[in-house]
Parts: C-alpha cells; structure tokens; sequence
C-alpha cells in the first residue's frame, strides 16, 4: 500500500498541466515566481501583503550562518557545544542536549531538511553570541537587502506580533541565499540521519516532500504554524534555468505542494533562459594605469542570461566595456568596470562586472623608464 501511495503523488506531482496565470497559486494567500538569473517576476499573487513566515525563517538564518563561514568567522567542520537555551527550543526539533557537541554542517543539515528550531538557536548563538544579537543582525541584513516589509523577531519562526514578511520579500532573501550554493548540498536531501553523541541516530526527513517527487527541485524551505498555515519556499532548476518560488498561508501541505508544483510547472513550461554570454568570456585588453603588463585581458564575471517566452525568437544584442579608472596593482577577480548589453534599439538591457583573471602588478621605475624609451624610439610619445 505504502509504495502504491508513493506512485500516485509522484503522478500527481509531475503532470505538466498548463494552468491559467491566475489560478496558478489559488489555494494560497499570497505567493510570487521568479527566474533566478535574471530576477524576473513571472508570477505573484498579493506578493506583498506582510504575513507570519514560519519557518520559512530559517532562510535568513541560513544566510547569515553561510556569510559567516564566507568570511571565515568559522567553518564546517567547527564544533558547536549546545546550550540550555538552544535544547530547550519547542516546536520542530532534532532533540538536541545540553553540553552535547557539533560540527557546523551538522547542525545545517538539521536546520535545511528537518527545521530544527533546537539546531537554528544553537548556530544563531555560534554566528552572534546570543540569540538577540543574531536577531538584530537578520533585520540589519533584510535592511541592507531593501526589504521594507519583514521583521524578525526570533531565527527559527514561532509566531510573534513582530514577525513577518512577505512572499516578495522572501524571495529576495532565498536569491540571496542561493548565490551560496552550497546550502543546495544539504536542502536537497530527503532524508539522512544524524548521529547523536551516544551513539544513537535522528532520522531526519525532509518537510519538503518536492524534493523527492518533483524533478529539479533541490530546495528550500517549508514552514508552519496555526497563524502562518502551511508556507513554502521552493527552488528547481531545468534546462540550466532555475525558477524560485514563495507560497504563504495555504491550508494543507497537500495544497502548498499543488500551489508550488503549479507555479514551477508555468515556468518550466512557458519560458527559456538564454545565455547571450558565458560566465569568464574574454571581452579584449584594456590599459591599466602604472601596471607592469601594458594591456590586461578583461573578463566576465558571471553569464549574461535573457529570459523570453517559449516560443519567442532572441533578439539581436552588442555590448560595451566600460572599465573604471584604477591604478595597478589589483587582485585576481577583481572587478574593475562592467559590461553593457545593449539592443537593436539602443537601450541598455543588462549590466554585468568584468574582472581580471590574475594578479595585476605595478610597474616599478625600471619598466616605466623602458616603457619611455620604447615609446621615444617608436615616436609614438607625445
């Protein structure tokens, strides 16, 4: 029987049905989808109105934990020693203990596939101190992030007066985060155990079933509580497209998952991603002031990507390197100016950085003195 029920959500789940745009997330409050690349909205429904969350929390939590280990206050492989504030956490937990200790990754894992509320307070006081300075620290970040519809009171999502967001802002905050991909390593796992210090083991499954039943989907996070109903941040990735979407407030996680697989099903099926130019493409030298190499190949930071309907032919686009005054010496990766795409009508469609690919060092006097002969001989100094 078991096995028979599996077969029909998988079923139900992957049936690319073409829905009409408004019916797309009908069983939920609020919603919104959107291609990652490029950030376009394809799809929102009351995508603004500010409601509880849950544990779609968590998402800004995670950020703050990878910007943590980006900057290298800690890593991985760190141990966390749980506290009594963090094991006596309720709601959704992976039953943590006082005085018990645990990598970082661990503890990620906890949080991205089984919401541990236990899991979240012990990271928010590894990345901060204390929880009420890491709370402080997510709403300075949703700051800094324009977000002008979220407070946070707490990192884990039990309701609170003072705590929501909306389906707009959410997304923002998972674009974010997915620009540190390696949260995907630990979202999308079904399920996996974590092993406790005596020896025994926590099943964690993951409380976003799509993960299992819908193809491409490899994150991001679910969230529920009686004031916030069933809520869902979703990603997938098709084709070399990746969609994002953000359900709040429907009434079962059965109609969260329909609202979900809808929205990512439109995407997939009414658009394209096209790539005009690859990430690290050469764009040609350029001079940099009192550099000891005279002209210094350019480059792309990331792919330049237009999104268009399924059925829509690219258009015709050139592009401009604009590079900012600098001096040598500059770094590996370093931007230093960007690139403009522009289109048949002249318009600036899309900016993106162009970087160095190497150490750029200064000239010292002997090369500028060589540089001066050289350019006497040629007559070419003015």
């Amino acid at each position: 029987m078991r096995k028979l029920i599996i077969g029909v959500l998988l079923f139900l789940f992957m049936i690319p049905v073409v829905y009409a745009e408004e019916d797309l997330a009908s069983n939920s409050k609020s919603a919104i989808l959107l291609e990652m690349s490029t950030g376009k909205v394809l799809y929102e429904k009351n995508a603004n109105e500010k409601l509880a969350p849950a544990s779609m929390t968590k998402v800004m939590s995670m950020l703050l934990i990878m910007e943590a280990i980006e900057r290298g206050d800690f890593t991985m492989d760190d141990d966390v020693v749980i506290s009594d504030n963090a094991s006596g956490m309720g709601g959704s937990q992976i039953f943590l203990q006082t005085g018990e200790k645990y990598k970082v990754r661990e503890l990620l894992k906890g949080i991205a596939i089984a919401s541990g509320n236990d899991a979240v307070v012990a990271m928010a006081e590894k990345v901060s101190g204390t929880v009420s300075s890491f709370v402080e620290a997510m709403n300075k970040r949703a700051q800094e992030l324009g977000l002008k519809n979220t407070h946070f009171d707490n990192p884990h999502g039990l309701d609170s007066e003072n705590h929501y967001t909306t389906a707009s802002d959410m997304s923002v905050m998972a674009r974010e985060l997915l620009k540190h991909e390696e949260i995907l390593e630990f979202t999308r796992i079904y399920e996996d155990y974590l092993k406790k210090n005596d020896g025994s083991s926590i099943w964690l499954v993951n409380t976003n079933k799509l993960v299992r039943f819908y193809e491409g989907v490899d994150g991001l996070k679910t969230g529920y509580t009686t004031t916030a109903g069933y809520c869902m941040t979703a990603t997938a990735k098709k084709n070399e497209m990746r969609l994002l979407s953000v359900v709040m407030n429907a009434p079962s996680s059965d109609l969260r998952s329909k609202d979900t697989t809808n929205m990512l099903n439109y995407g997939f099926n009414s658009y394209k991603l096209n790539i005009l130019y690859e990430k690290e493409k050469n764009l040609g030298q350029v001079k940099i002031e009192k550099a000891k190499k005279e002209k210094v190949d350019v480059y792309l930071k990331d792919d330049i990507t237009m999104l268009s309907k399924i059925n829509e032919n690219q258009g015709e686009y050139n592009y401009n390197v604009i590079v900012n005054e600098l001096k040598a010496p500059l770094s590996k990766n370093q931007s230093i100016g960007r690139v403009e795409v522009i289109d048949n009508e002249g318009n600036i469609v899309k900016e993106e950085d162009v970087i160095v690919k190497e150490d750029i060092e200064k000239a010292n006097v002997f090369d500028l003195f060589n540089r001066i002969v050289a350019a006497l001989s040629s007559g070419n100094l003015s």
